[in-house]
């Protein structure tokens, strides 16, 4: 089933996610609604926050990035936790599907290693790299209530408090349905 995303401005997007068990309600149906939502809003990443639920689960499909490294890279992730960050810092042009119409230049570093489950609940850590790391960052700022535009520089966001702002109160243009906090 498809599910509205969530926009900025909505409280559920700036709350730490609480973790998850594997006797969770529906979480199998949950997990396959966000791939439905991310599909049919043509994203490679999904937080359950931007589904309404604070929850830490995570998922991600690089096929958008037909010839990168990612165009493979598929994984659910469930209570996610960055256990290690390194390399030298490198900008790339993000948008998200909570702050639709906004992209901006974000810094990360280029290598994390995670500890998560998946599915079934089975226990891994795992080093990512690349676009992989920076999704995974991205969609894990969601977790942790941080919105790719806290990466930005004040100046920057105060130039997009009003788009901001409009998105907030649903003056906004897009192919999938969304919950505003302000309609």
């Amino acid at each position: 089933m498809i599910l509205p995303i969530i926009s900025y401005g909505h409280p559920v997007l700036r709350k730490k996610a609480e973790r998850v068990t594997k006797d969770y309600k529906d979480i199998d149906l949950i997990i396959a609604n966000m791939y439905d939502t991310m599909y049919h809003a043509s994203g490679v990443g999904l937080a359950a926050p931007q589904v309404g639920l604070a929850i830490r689960i995570f998922v991600v499909d690089g096929a958008a990035f037909e010839e990168d490294e990612v165009a493979s890279f598929k994984k659910t992730f469930i209570n996610p936790e960055i256990i290690e960050e390194s390399g030298d810092a490198w900008k790339f042009n993000e948008g998200c599907l909570s702050i639709p119409g906004i992209r901006e230049d974000v810094n990360r570093l280029p290598e994390i290693t995670l500890q998560y489950q998946d599915e079934e609940f089975n226990e891994h850590t795992e080093t990512f790299k690349g676009m992989a790391a920076r999704i995974i960052q991205h969609e894990y700022d969601h977790i942790e209530g941080v919105l790719f535009t806290d990466h930005i520089s004040p100046l920057r966001r105060r130039l997009l408090k009003k788009k901001l702002t409009d998105i907030t109160k649903g003056k906004v243009d897009v192919d999938y349905r969304m919950k505003f906090p302000q309609s």
